[in-house]
């Protein structure tokens, strides 16, 4: 029922790739959310700006929760995210922003939970 979308400037290799789905992964369960039904979307190469200049490295990343986002845990997502970002790509932390979606309403393989 999760779903975690990154922006990200600069190119992303497959192994760096790799360490986000697994790092993200085990992140998710901060927000008592299981790795079993996360899906990741990891776009590259993206042209971000920030204070009206071009970033070299930053991130946009949105995570999408099935029910209400508890603000205590989004708070060591965000937290856990710009650590797992840092060590993975070198980004830090005052180069991107994490937005927060819940929805009542999530389907899946042909109805919704």
């Amino acid at each position: 029922m999760p779903m975690i979308q990154s922006k990200i400037t600069g190119t992303v290799s497959q192994e760096k790739r790799d360490a986000l789905k697994t790092e993200l992964g085990k992140a998710i369960s901060i927000l008592n959310k299981p790795e079993s039904y996360l899906m990741l979307s990891i776009e590259d190469n993206q042209d971000l700006y920030f204070g009206g200049r071009k970033l070299d490295k930053g991130a946009y990343v949105e995570v999408k929760i099935l029910g209400s986002v508890n603000s205590a845990s989004s708070n060591r997502m965000t937290a856990k995210i710009c650590e797992i970002f840092k060590s993975v790509l070198d980004i830090p932390g005052d180069s991107i922003y994490i937005s927060y979606w819940g929805t009542s309403d999530w389907g899946y393989d042909g109805g919704n939970f």
